[in-house]
């Protein structure tokens, strides 16, 4: 009997591990249901932020301008980008890790019933600004890129655009954002929009201050359009800097990736490079100690660019520069005030004139960097610096104290730099191309050539060939 009663026991468990559903098991019960659109948004613009402001890997425009040297690797400084995958790798996180969450983002508020529609409208129309603000960032990367068919899982094979046709439909785009906007209504929590807390007000300023920055872009090759928009944005961008757009970064491991580079991979190799610490030394620039360091005999000195250096011999990126909770600036009332300078030598119809605006600029500049009202003054009076006296061209003076205040900013001042062909850039020892002008499209780590070969090959002779020295459209000069 007690046998039979062993035997019943597996069969009756048998059974029923037969016959029970066990696909319970497949659910994530620790996963939510559903992901809401402000942390995806937040998610997405820490990214683009942590892109912009990295000074390793793939963001190698520091080099390209001149601001860094490095002592020991040269692959940036010489230009030899596929050693790192460095194109790959800025196209990738550019259309993955932001564009991707941000229209993510855009498709939960899309399907949001619960939330009430002003608040809806204002988030959309955010997440669109930095879609905008992102695909420029792409454009004036690579020139024609997938936009109108990019961002769709399901099309594995998108064209590419034309680059002037994006840029025109991204302006598009800004004023429809710039009239949905409410400032009366709600918009995102201030722990998911990091750089205004959900103030629509300031989102307008960036908007008009990104549509400004846009415009000018295209200035050398559509003037008329560049003098409407910024004519009209002008009043309502950025006209101080208490609507700087500006990434707070936090300790560990929310810092700054300046600080990851520098102190936690304790990289000794980021130099001043030569270029840009010999203007700073002749000048007497107050912002010498805010951009660097001394070297080991407490001299501030550079390193010709693409030259291995001894590491002590030069001077290091300033103290500043080493911490974790160095903020990146995205946008800024410096930015405007130079586009404004700009835009009065062009004859557009703006408010002060050409000098004042570039005195501002520079002065705020001076100031953000540690040194004083005086100290600014006593540089703007130097017979070299001010905008009556200084040698060259309008566009010289203005393109080169951009070039400065465009520091920690490579990108922007690599843009700035093929807009205003100015100041001239040292030609790197070793370097494997010309200077550039662009990025080439992904080659190693994504499948671009090889699965989207027939798109590729079409914009690439589209642009006039897959080449950093193939110059955008916008750059005639």
């Amino acid at each position: 009997m007690k046998k039979l009663f062993l035997f019943i026991i597996p069969v009756l468990l048998l059974s029923a591990a037969c016959t029970k559903d066990i696909s319970r098991f497949n659910n994530q019960t620790k996963a939510p249901a559903a992901v809401p659109a402000g942390p995806v948004f937040t998610y997405a613009v820490k990214n683009l932020c942590d892109i912009l402001s990295a000074c390793d890997g793939n963001n190698i425009f520091r080099h390209i301008v001149e601001h860094w040297s490095q002592a020991v690797i040269q692959d940036a400084p010489q230009y030899n980008f596929n050693i790192t995958n460095t194109c790959d790798l800025w196209w990738s996180k550019l259309y993955v890790n932001v564009l991707s969450n941000l229209h993510a983002s855009d498709s939960i508020l899309s399907q949001d019933k619960l939330t009430l529609p002003a608040v809806i409208r204002n988030e959309r129309a955010i997440i669109d600004i930095m879609e905008v603000y992102s695909f420029n960032v792409l454009v004036n990367s690579f020139g024609n890129v997938p936009y109108s068919e990019a961002l769709n899982y399901n099309n594995l094979f998108p064209k590419y655009d034309d680059a002037k046709t994006i840029q025109a439909d991204l302006l598009k785009r800004l004023a429809a954002d710039i009239a949905s906007l409410d400032p009366t209504s709600g918009s995102f929590a201030a722990t998911e929009d990091l750089f205004y807390s959900g103030n629509v007000a300031s989102w307008i300023a960036l908007a008009n201050s990104l549509q400004i920055k846009i415009a000018m872009t295209l200035a050398d090759v559509d003037n008329a359009t560049a003098k409407s928009l910024v004519e009209s944005s002008n009043a309502k961008a950025f006209t101080s800097s208490a609507t700087d757009a500006v990434w707070q970064y936090l300790a560990v491991p929310n810092n700054n990736p300046t600080y990851q580079a520098l102190v936690l991979a304790n990289r000794t190799d980021y130099i001043a490079c030569k270029t840009l610490m010999d203007y700073l030394v002749n000048m007497s620039d107050p912002r010498l100690p805010g951009f660097f360091g001394t070297n080991s005999s407490g001299q501030y000195t550079g390193a010709p660019i693409g030259v291995p250096t001894p590491y002590p011999s030069v001077s290091k990126p300033s103290a500043r520069l080493n911490l974790a909770t160095t903020p990146y600036i995205f946008m800024d009332y410096i930015d405007m005030e130079f586009y404004r300078a700009e835009a009065i030598e062009r004859g557009y119809n703006i408010p002060g004139t050409a000098e004042q605006h570039y005195d501002s600029a520079i002065a705020l500049s001076i100031r953000y960097w540690g040194g004083s009202q005086a100290d600014a003054l006593t540089y703007l009076a130097r017979p070299d610096v001010a905008y009556t006296t200084a040698s060259g061209t309008w566009q010289q003076k203005i393109g080169f104290q951009k070039w400065i205040a465009m520091y920690c900013r490579g990108f922007d001042g690599w843009t700035e730099l093929r807009r205003f062909d100015y100041p001239a850039m040292a030609v790197p020892q070793g370097a494997v191309s010309g200077f550039p002008n662009r990025m080439t499209y992904p080659a190693t780590t994504s499948t671009e050539q090889s699965l989207n070969g027939a798109n590729y090959t079409q914009a690439a002779a589209a642009i006039g060939g897959d080449k950093v020295e193939t110059k955008l459209y916008w750059d005639i000069h």
